[in-house]
């Protein structure tokens, strides 16, 4: 249950949440709708290579991944989109597309958009297509201790 390695995480570090079933949906931008929360505080879970290492990066429902931005931020040479095949086996216990943005929970590095870092609280999918989490976004970042960067452009 991905749900369940997730709460227990948040337990553990005393973090306060809410978990928020949902109808079947499979863009961040539907889960926003579907739960009734902004899009700019549905932050999406994407996967990326980053000189043929994978990383997750984390952003606003409202915001693509700049992919130029994120070569410029941290030196590297090529950054692309990760294919669903070269990351499904990272997460085991989560519906592919549907994992939460702890990349700290499967040994990932995690970049954050700096816009997301301006919302006070932060909802994303919880390991299924049917389940999120919303939580204080300081609480967020004092877990997973991501690099903030300008990783984001509005879609």
């Amino acid at each position: 249950m991905p749900l369940n390695k997730l709460i227990d995480y948040l337990d553990d570090h005393d973090k306060k949440y809410i978990v928020v079933k949902h109808s079947p949906v499979f863009t961040a931008q539907e889960v926003a709708a579907s739960a009734h929360i902004p899009g700019k505080n549905m932050a999406k879970t994407v996967m990326v290579k980053v000189d043929d290492a994978m990383m997750m990066v984390v952003l606003p429902s409202t915001h693509n991944v700049d992919f130029d931005s994120i070569k410029e931020a941290i030196g590297a040479n090529e950054v692309e989109l990760a294919s669903e095949e070269e990351f499904e086996e990272l997460f085991p216990d989560c519906e592919l597309g549907a994992m939460p943005p702890f990349g700290n929970l499967y040994d990932l590095e995690t970049l954050v958009a700096e816009s997301l870092t301006e919302d006070e609280e932060i909802a994303f999918n919880a390991g299924t297509h049917k389940e999120l989490v919303k939580m204080n976004y300081r609480d967020f970042e004092e877990l997973v201790e991501p690099k903030i960067l300008p990783v984001g452009v509005r879609a």
